[in-house]
């Protein structure tokens, strides 16, 4: 199948052969048809799959036979994604795509001077790309006004949801038109209990799309698992950064403070790296993501909610320094590459304290994940774990000790709206994890005020699979 085979019009097809591209991958050839005739859809699509363009050029397509928007601050379609990176990446898509096309566009976002975007909106705008906290600042300033959206585009909705933006969701949705007067496309990397929830809500009578079976990762991704004591585990990375001649590896850590530590280590380690994360302002991720797709940097060090949107052609490396929270998480990071088709590493570096969390892992994507045992950095499981296991035991004995069981200083109160607010979504603290870093710096307005701690917790149970989780056995020796 062609895109000349799609039904779109003459000048998106222009702009599609001009990046290079000759045929849909399977979520565009499926989506785009669908989007033209004004249906609905509920789209499974991970990371890398070109689903961007599943729902932007058939978008243009609608648009583009009817008179351009000339009401001011009215746009025509609105899509909305959960992080600044990717709404920049998805409105770039737009630009690309409608070259040819008389259809005007903008990005919103928090992070950033909010007056240069009023006054686009004010010149006009067919197409907004926002993310949900920005757009409810210029709803609350009457800059913007979404009563005659036509389309509306959730992307990465599950990410949304992770992120704590479902009430402000709710409060863009409510300021839209009927929804049996608009089309509406969701687009999600898996199908939660709460995305199905959402969509109920939300979409009319949606056609429901999968290219790959639900929370499965991709095939052309090679996963692998290095059990390595805590401790050993930067120098561990460093090796094989080094030994493999390693030019472009992402690198994922759970906090914001881990991810500058590890980044800094490595700097004094001779490789050249750069952290991003929701602390750094929008110009330092930039440049960041600049110097490292340049090849400036060796190393990009993120955080999930900085990473996502990102996109790097044939990324090659994406090492887990430490297992995400959340499951799903996990599925989201290495999508980072094996992207389009292309092949790539996923190697995630696992102490005995993550063996829960690799175990979460490999029940959500249905498959173990190859062990690797690196020569000289062999686990010791049980000395990694007794000494948490102790401190475990000291902890709640002081904890008791004191009245009403409260911590000393501020991890008391982690709890409190204040301190929720100051962890970003990825590096919440979680039980025998560690404490996250708390931002110092006021949240950004528009964006992470609005940020609430995920409620999803990694789920339990065997699966009913009667595989032992390699996470079992990589460990047994230990135990």
């Amino acid at each position: 199948m062609s895109f000349d085979s799609l039904g779109l019009s003459a000048d998106i097809l222009r702009a599609v052969r001009e990046q290079g591209y000759n045929e849909p991958t399977p979520i565009q050839s499926k989506a785009i048809p669908l989007v033209l005739e004004g249906r609905d859809i509920m789209a499974c699509a991970q990371t890398g799959t070109g689903k961007t363009a599943g729902f932007t050029l058939p978008l243009l397509h609608r648009l583009g036979p009817r008179p351009q928007n000339k009401r001011p601050n009215a746009p025509r379609a609105l899509v909305l994604t959960p992080t600044r990176e990717l709404a920049a990446q998805v409105g770039e898509s737009v630009t690309t795509y409608s070259r040819h096309l008389p259809t005007r566009s903008a990005v919103i976002f928090g992070g950033v001077k909010i007056s240069p975007q009023i006054s686009k909106l004010r010149r006009g705008v067919d197409v907004l790309v926002a993310t949900p906290g920005r757009l409810l600042d210029h709803a609350q300033q009457k800059t913007v006004d979404l009563s005659r959206v036509e389309v509306l585009v959730l992307d990465e909705a599950d990410r949304m949801l992770d992120m704590g933006f479902i009430h402000d969701i709710r409060r863009i949705i409510a300021m839209l038109p009927d929804k049996a007067l608009r089309q509406n496309l969701l687009f999600s990397a898996t199908f939660s209990k709460d995305i199905q929830k959402l969509a109920g809500t939300l979409l009319n009578d949606p056609q429901l799309l999968e290219v790959a079976p639900r929370n499965t990762t991709v095939e052309r991704i090679e996963q692998k698992v290095h059990p390595v004591d805590a401790g050993r585990k930067r120098e561990l990375l460093s090796h094989m950064i080094g030994a493999g001649n390693w030019r472009q590896v992402l690198v994922f850590t759970r906090t914001k403070h881990g991810a500058n530590r590890l980044a800094k280590q490595l700097d004094q380690d001779g490789l050249t790296a750069a952290a991003i994360h929701g602390n750094k302002s929008q110009g330092a991720r930039t440049r960041a993501l600049s110097e490292f797709k340049s090849g400036d940097i060796r190393v990009l060090v993120a955080t999930d909610i900085a990473a996502r949107g990102l996109d790097i052609d044939q990324l090659p490396h994406v090492v887990n320094f430490e297992l995400p929270n959340v499951p799903e998480d996990y599925v989201h990071r290495i999508g980072r590459t094996g992207r389009a088709g292309k092949e790539g590493t996923a190697i995630s570096l696992v102490s005995a304290a993550e063996r829960g969390q690799l175990r979460d892992i490999e029940r959500l994507i249905r498959r173990q994940i190859p062990q690797e045992v690196v020569a000289g950095y062999e686990s010791n499981g049980r000395q990694a774990a007794e000494p948490q296991e102790r401190r475990g035991r000291r902890n709640r004995s002081q904890n008791e000790s004191r009245p009403n069981g409260r911590r000393r200083g501020n991890s008391g109160n982690s709890s409190s709206p204040k301190a929720a607010r100051s962890q970003e979504a990825g590096g919440q603290r979680r039980r025998g994890q560690g404490k996250a870093a708390s931002s110092k710096q006021p949240a950004v307005a528009g964006d992470r005020s609005r940020n609430r701690n995920r409620s999803r917790k990694a789920s339990g149970g065997s699966g009913g699979s009667g595989l032992r989780p390699l996470s079992e056995r990589m460990f047994s020796s230990a135990s």
